[in-house]
């Protein structure tokens, strides 16, 4: 069959169902600049980002306005491991154990999982800071790939894109992304896919031997919502998962056409921003709806991406 049918067929809606939610004890109203510029001046109690999964089975995730690192047991247990004087909007784990962290006031931080220590690795750039550090990516030979998104957006297009090769060096590899948001690479590490928040996209940058950039195109162009696309994420099929604020998370095959389509009927589930795959056969999604402090989970037709190898 023509896998180009898949455009005139409806996406198959499958309903995220609750797993945890962020304990009361850690919920305390509060704003400050980080909520001032990025959520129209609101109070919140907590903004959820980053989920990651450890060996263990752990599910670590950030906190932006309060400078909060969680790390939640299999069986639903909230662990704080540190506070500090940042707003955490990114997380990923090294093979060896090491946790980076995108940070929008610091840069790119490290944390300690075993001592909580937090230190910035790269707070500037040629002594220019970060515009606000947004998402990050592992490639299967230690390159870090992440995203600067500061208050880039439609009509200010110069969100960048940088990897941090596993030999130190590191290379911008775009600098008018309109709002870079959430990155995710091809099971072959082959494209690098951008969320372009301000403009409804997801971008493509194929990456040449030498690591360059050539031939970038939009991959995908979507509409409505409350926002564009936030966190992203690859399925071992080349799938693209896609948290598309105000709708749901999109599922695109390979050929960038919607298969699935997840969705809570919670009303105040409208900031479903960020997922990681999990479970032993790592076809459950784990879904991060931001601003409830609720996580959710959902049975996905494919395997998420495998990771590189841990030691």
């Amino acid at each position: 069959m023509n896998p180009m049918l898949d455009l005139f067929r409806q996406p198959e809606a499958i309903k995220a169902e609750s797993y945890t939610s962020l304990p009361a004890k850690f919920r305390t109203k509060g704003r400050n600049a980080w909520t001032e510029a990025n959520r129209q001046r609101m109070e919140v109690e907590c903004f959820l980002e980053g989920p990651s999964f450890d060996r263990d089975g752990n599910l670590w995730l950030v906190d932006i306005p309060f400078g909060r690192v969680f790390r939640v047991s299999p069986s639903c247990e909230w662990e704080l491991i540190v506070q500090y004087d940042g707003w955490p909007n990114g997380l990923k784990i090294h093979q060896d154990g090491r946790i980076f962290i995108c940070d929008y006031m610091n840069g790119l931080m490290l944390l300690d999982p075993s001592s909580g220590r937090i230190e910035t690795l790269i707070g500037s750039v040629h002594s220019e800071s970060f515009k606000g550090l947004n998402d990050l990516h592992f490639a299967a030979n230690g390159d870090l790939y992440f995203t600067d998104q500061g208050q880039s957006g439609i009509t200010d297009p110069t969100g960048r894109v940088y990897r941090l090769r596993s030999s130190g060096a590191l290379d911008r590899l775009c600098s008018n992304v309109p709002g870079a948001n959430g990155i995710t690479l091809s099971t072959n590490d082959r494209h690098c896919y951008i969320a372009a928040t301000g403009s409804q996209q997801i971008w493509r940058l194929p990456l040449m031997a030498d690591g360059s950039v050539s031939k970038s195109r939009m991959a995908i162009q979507l509409t409505g919502g409350i926002a564009g696309p936030d966190g992203i994420e690859m399925d071992e099929e080349n799938g693209i998962i896609v948290c598309h604020l105000g709708v749901g998370v999109w599922r695109f095959n390979s050929n960038m056409l919607p298969t699935h389509i997840v969705y809570s009927d919670n009303p105040e589930h409208q900031n479903l921003a960020n997922v990681a795959f999990g479970g032993t056969d790592r076809k459950t999604l784990f879904i991060v709806q931001a601003m409830t402090g609720d996580i959710l989970t959902a049975p996905m037709p494919v395997a998420g991406k495998r990771m590189f190898a841990h030691r």
